[in-house]
């Protein structure tokens, strides 16, 4: 079988599909992205593979592309079959796992993409602080709602899934583990035991090599 390609940067987007290629033991390839943000060359590269020049991007092993991590999460599940990253389509927790799989892409993960770099979205430079502001502070409503979902030990209860490697990562971000550890305890403390997964640390260790 010939090797996945995986555009990404350490630390982004892209550690949501890397974390589980090496859960499922696929062989990859990680082609390093510069900073999207700052490097017009980084984007041009990546716009040449994705057009939206976003990571994840992963290229398939026959050369079609993939974008969008949640569609990666559920293609991966379909072409390993195997179901320990999402519930199969019979058992009780796909619905809640596909719920909350698509409320933290389409709700939660477009936040970062509109703060991360305000100019993009917001012209007048005085109001680019303020939408910002707004908008972690709309992140964070997002996060308690989500915090008063979750079960125990994970987020879907005694079984672990996807959800607990999205919530591992993303609470890595704005507002950063303090907040999550005093506002949304529940969350945190799933992260916590993510972090603490051997067949994660080596991606984890990767990516926040400083932790």
């Amino acid at each position: 079988m010939d090797a996945y390609k995986l555009y990404g940067r350490p630390g982004w987007g892209s550690v949501l599909v890397e974390a589980q290629l090496v859960w499922y033991g696929l062989p990859f390839e990680f082609e390093p992205v510069d900073d999207l943000f700052k490097s017009p060359d980084a984007r041009a590269k990546l716009e040449r593979v994705n057009p939206l020049a976003q990571v994840p991007t992963l290229v398939m092993p026959d050369g079609s592309i993939m974008s969008e991590s949640a569609a990666i999460t559920l293609l991966l599940a379909d072409l390993t079959a195997k179901d320990s990253l999402v519930p199969a389509a019979q058992a009780t927790e796909r619905a809640k796992f596909l719920r909350w799989l698509v409320f933290l892409v389409a709700n939660i993960y477009p936040t970062f993409t509109y703060a991360d770099d305000p100019a993009r979205f917001v012209s007048v430079n005085s109001a680019r602080d303020p939408f910002r502001a707004a908008t972690d502070a709309y992140a964070q409503r997002l996060w308690k709602q989500v915090d008063g979902q979750t079960g125990g030990p994970w987020f879907l209860g005694e079984r672990f899934s996807a959800l607990d490697i999205y919530i591992a990562v993303m609470t890595r971000w704005r507002p950063k583990r303090g907040w999550f550890e005093i506002e949304t305890p529940h969350l945190f403390a799933i992260a916590r035991r993510a972090d603490r997964l051997p067949e994660l640390a080596d991606v984890w260790k990767r990516n926040w090599p400083a932790n």
